[in-house]
């Protein structure tokens, strides 16, 4: 069954205003005013019948509709120009500062192992021997500056962690309300509307046009 589209109503809204027109049939026996669905009339000829009629059953909550395209639009805009600062022209590289403050610490903190090690095997072997202390002294060196480097690493990391924290923080006020947030109301409330004032009435006409005569037959 073609489904005529309103004027108002998207491509990519056609699927919600059918799941709601299912919705509705799907407990149409739960419903009083639905008396007769699936008995005067099959669901199925109901649902082609408010399919057919999509331009009359949606004008009914146009309004709610329009505002839910609007805040749509909105929404996406902003997701399309909410891009990283980083990405609007290309960073510098790591620079030489940056290159130094990884390989310092390497460096230095591999010559103190080696040197303590071999400074310590020739104190070992020949302890009268001046040159093992002087390798035990490089390393110990060596090794001040290792620690000297990593605490200067923390240091950076601790600086580039707190200029890259989010720039605009709540001060005590009432939370903003997400875009997301409005954009789920938005969408419900077209919903509610398109379900309490276009199908539902849409179907107790339909199944009232076809109650049969109650009144005395005809001589």
């Amino acid at each position: 069954m073609h489904m005529n589209v309103a004027p108002h109503l998207l491509t990519e809204d056609r699927a919600e205003y059918e799941r709601l027109l299912d919705d509705a049939l799907s407990t149409a026996h739960a419903r009083p005013d639905l008396a007769g669905a699936g008995t005067r009339l099959t669901l199925a000829q109901l649902r082609a019948l408010t399919l057919n009629a999509t331009t009359l059953v949606t004008s009914a909550a146009a309004s709610e509709y329009d505002h839910f395209v609007k805040v749509r639009e909105q929404h996406r805009a902003a997701l399309g120009t909410r891009t990283p600062a980083s990405s609007d022209r290309p960073g510098p590289g790591p620079g030489v500062v940056a290159i130094l403050t990884v390989m310092v610490p390497v460096l230095a903190g591999a010559a103190a192992v080696i040197f303590l090690l071999v400074g310590a095997v020739l104190h070992a072997i020949a302890p009268t021997v001046v040159f093992g202390a002087t390798l035990l002294t490089a390393g110990l060196v060596f090794g001040a500056v290792a620690a000297a480097g990593l605490l200067g690493a923390a240091a950076g990391l601790l600086v580039t962690a707190l200029r890259n924290s989010p720039a605009e923080v709540n001060r005590g006020g009432p939370p903003a309300a997400a875009p997301d947030d409005e954009l789920s109301c938005a969408r419900e409330a077209w919903r509610r509307a398109l379900l309490e004032r276009g199908i539902l009435p849409f179907l107790r006409d339909v199944l009232a046009a076809t109650t049969p005569p109650t009144g005395p037959p005809g001589p």
